[in-house]
């Protein structure tokens, strides 16, 4: 049961005569009316239990897109529903007209339309219907919390797609350079030709040469179709926000930009998110839309409040790829100790894979670094300038083991660690 603003007037309404007949019977009198009144409504009000609540299902938006959430509401009673709706979306959902009023004949159903406008990524719920619904004076209502379970999966923006177009431009380059440095005889079949003095005999198709009458070796070339396995740190580091936007964020706009451009490169990506545990998988392998089942993996990560267990990382990246590949570690440089857990793991990749490390720097170092005006400035200014110093000896460490280091801003890192994919590929070096 609940009472409405029309029964707190009627209440107030009935001091009036409080105070002009100030005695027992009156108080009585206002009462009686009071809960005449209450009784009529509860009474004469369509029963919020036995309606036929149903929901379709808004599906999939990516941030900052719009969804509708459609809840139906059929009136099996005999009176007519005269109802207040609230659709309980979490306040993350950005549900403009969540609650609603509605009227709705015997016999008959309406539909309830509410826009969602969502304001972070992940899966966000709506558990339950509460109806409020009214008795013809207005004054209460009976009301009842139906569950009625609805989900939105707000896919990640990839506003990185913009560099896309000129970044699959410079691998189209590559294709029609006469001349690519590339390491080795290759392994990749090419074409078969007669054989000359010089050759290696391993190299004779003996098949092919008893269909002709002289002997046929096969040409090999290096493979330019590899793997690339992206890992995407899910820990503590990633929840630190940077810019207004959770490291994370930034990464998955990395991971993305990278996958989308290694695949339309001819490359088998493979899409790892793990902390001390897996979090998502997307393989190479799978059949169907690589970009959607990106989207669809990444779109519930969250940042664990937990450290990353580094010992597990090449054992991940085996599981996925036994042979030579391209794996890309998207964490934090400024996390913890390097030296007992990045450094140690990437001297492991590097003795069998071509590693890159990106992590995201904080443009508010690079701010504090250049305000000296106060003293607190100073000292501020001093701390930033350890902290670069540091990232720097990590970035030197780290590149003496082999592996290429992307350390930039949050927008620069996806073009960047893009680039840094392009380049590798022309020396040759997957």
């Amino acid at each position: 049961m609940a009472i409405t603003g029309r029964f707190v007037a009627l209440a107030v309404a009935g001091l009036v005569p409080l105070v002009m007949f100030p005695a027992w019977i009156t108080v009585l009198l206002v009462c009686l009316v009071l809960l005449l009144a209450l009784v009529f409504d509860l009474v004469l009000a369509a029963s919020p239990a036995k309606l036929v609540v149903e929901r379709q299902q808004p599906g999939n938006v990516t941030l900052a897109g719009r969804a509708e959430s459609v809840v139906s509401v059929t009136n099996t009673t005999r009176r007519k529903l005269n109802a207040v709706i609230r659709d309980a979306w979490q306040p993350s959902a950005g549900a403009t007209n969540a609650v609603q009023r509605m009227a709705v004949p015997s016999g008959e159903r309406r539909r309830m339309t509410v826009t969602l406008m969502p304001g972070r990524r992940g899966d966000l719920q709506s558990p339950h219907v509460t109806i409020r619904s009214l008795g013809p004076l207005g004054v209460a209502a009976r009301q009842r919390t139906r569950p009625l379970p609805g989900q939105l999966r707000v896919l990640p923006p990839f506003h990185s797609k913009r560099h896309l177009p000129s970044k699959l431009r410079k691998l189209r380059e590559l294709d029609g350079r006469a001349a690519v440095q590339i390491r080795g005889a290759g392994t990749e079949f090419d074409s078969l030709r007669d054989y000359v003095r010089g050759d290696d005999v391993r190299s004779i198709d003996w098949r092919a040469t008893a269909r002709r009458t002289s002997v046929v070796v096969r040409t090999w070339r290096p493979e330019r179709d590899r793997r690339v396995v992206v890992v995407l740190d899910t820990s503590r580091t990633a929840a630190a926000r940077i810019e207004d936007e959770p490291r994370l964020d930034t990464g998955i706009e990395a991971a993305l930009l990278l996958a989308v451009l290694a695949e339309r490169g001819g490359d088998r990506v493979d899409f790892l998110a793990y902390d001390r545990r897996l979090r998502a998988r997307v393989e190479s392998a799978s059949k169907g839309n690589l970009l959607g089942q990106l989207v669809q993996a990444m779109a519930p990560l969250e940042a664990e409040l937990i450290e990353l267990d580094w010992q597990q990382i090449p054992g991940q990246v085996r599981a996925v790829s036994a042979h030579r590949s391209l794996v890309v570690l998207l964490t934090a440089l400024d996390g913890g100790a390097p030296e007992e857990g990045l450094l140690p793991t990437v001297a492991q990749l590097s003795r069998q894979h071509v590693v890159i490390v990106a992590s995201v720097r904080d443009p508010l170092l690079a701010e504090m670094k250049a305000e000296r005006t106060t003293a607190s400035q100073v000292f501020r200014a001093a701390a930033a300038e350890r902290a670069l110093l540091e990232r720097a000896a990590v970035t030197a460490q780290l590149r003496q083991l082999g592996a290429e280091v992307v350390d930039a801003e949050p927008l620069e890192v996806p073009p960047l660690l893009a680039d840094t994919y392009i380049r590798l590929k022309a020396a040759g070096r997957l």
